[in-house]
């Protein structure tokens, strides 16, 4: 088994996309050998992760497709990771990003994964760490992450991207406010996508509005127009994520709050392997039907004959 994951590994790094399929496969199912995997993982930051959200309709996958099309042109090798709401029946990947962005799926710079959220907080997928960490082994210029959603969880994307766009259409006027806190925390560049549709540029004068206010005399939040259909703007928009990288180059302090928080479900994840939920299942089953019935307690005399 070593010697698979060994090998698996180096066609990794050597640029295999198979390979880079049948990794994260195997991390997203958590399948024999994932911790190998894992452990041989390279510490980079020579790939930068450029995380994408918005609320839906945004048009996130068409201004990712721009983008891939715009660093094409540069000789740029870039990774999708594209997370999908999962289906409600079998918590699979609804494909939907990956469908638009068809035309570059057999793209020999271009690698495009779907994944399911399966219901993780944050619109992001509960193994994005490892798969992001895995897919910068593969040597990409970016790692694009796109999410679902965007809102007060989102915390997870401002801590694994280097550079968080937060995309907003002119009909999400209303929304600013509801989702202010949350969106001026996590975005280090704002787009207003669609930008030829009307009450466009009364949306951006209030993010403009919303950033001077939030900057305090500090640097403020770029904010962009672009029209992802047409390509409009997307040049600029790559121009602002190059001067975003350039001028942050040091860990944000998100990264680490989320590098705390994964350390620690893992440390969760390892001293709870001996509990067998379906054993949980049937001693809840019984013990329920009694008057004296205490959650509390008898979660904890579970554990202790788990141990």
């Amino acid at each position: 088994m070593q010697n698979k994951i060994k090998l698996l590994h180096e066609q990794i790094q050597q640029g295999n996309f198979s390979a880079l399929a049948r990794g994260i496969t195997l991390l997203e199912n958590e399948l024999p050998g994932y911790e190998l995997l894992l452990y041989s993982l390279c510490n980079t930051d020579t790939t930068k992760v450029i995380g994408i959200t918005g609320p839906p309709g945004a048009g996130k996958s068409t201004l990712v497709s721009s983008l891939l099309n715009y660093w094409l042109q540069e000789n740029k090798k870039i990774a999708v990771i594209a997370v999908d709401p999962s289906s409600p029946f079998n918590y699979g990947a609804l494909l939907g990003d990956r469908i638009r962005m068809n035309e570059y799926y057999t793209n020999p710079n271009i690698y495009i994964r779907s994944l399911a959220s399966r219901g993780a907080l944050g619109g992001l997928s509960a193994k994005i760490i490892e798969i992001t960490d895995l897919a910068k082994e593969a040597k990409f210029d970016y790692v694009v992450v796109e999410t679902v959603g965007v809102g007060q969880s989102e915390v997870e994307i401002a801590g694994l991207a280097d550079c968080t766009i937060v995309t907003l259409v002119p009909e999400a006027g209303d929304e600013v406010q509801t989702l202010k806190s949350g969106i001026m925390e996590i975005a280090d560049i704002f787009v207003v996508n669609k930008a030829d549709r009307s009450d466009a540029q009364s949306l951006y004068h209030n993010l403009r509005m919303m950033t001077h206010e939030k900057a305090n005399g500090m640097q403020e939040t770029p904010v962009l127009k672009t029209v992802a259909t047409q390509k409009d703007g997307v040049a600029e928009l790559a121009n602002a994520i190059n001067i975003y990288l350039d001028t942050h180059k040091d860990m944000p302090e998100k990264r680490i709050h989320l590098l705390v928080e994964k350390s620690w479900q893992l440390i969760q994840a390892e001293r709870m392997k001996n509990i067998n939920k379906r054993s949980l299942i049937r001693e809840m089953d019984v013990a329920i039907k009694y008057k004296d019935f205490n959650l509390y307690l008898f979660t904890k005399q579970f554990m202790q004959q788990s141990k």
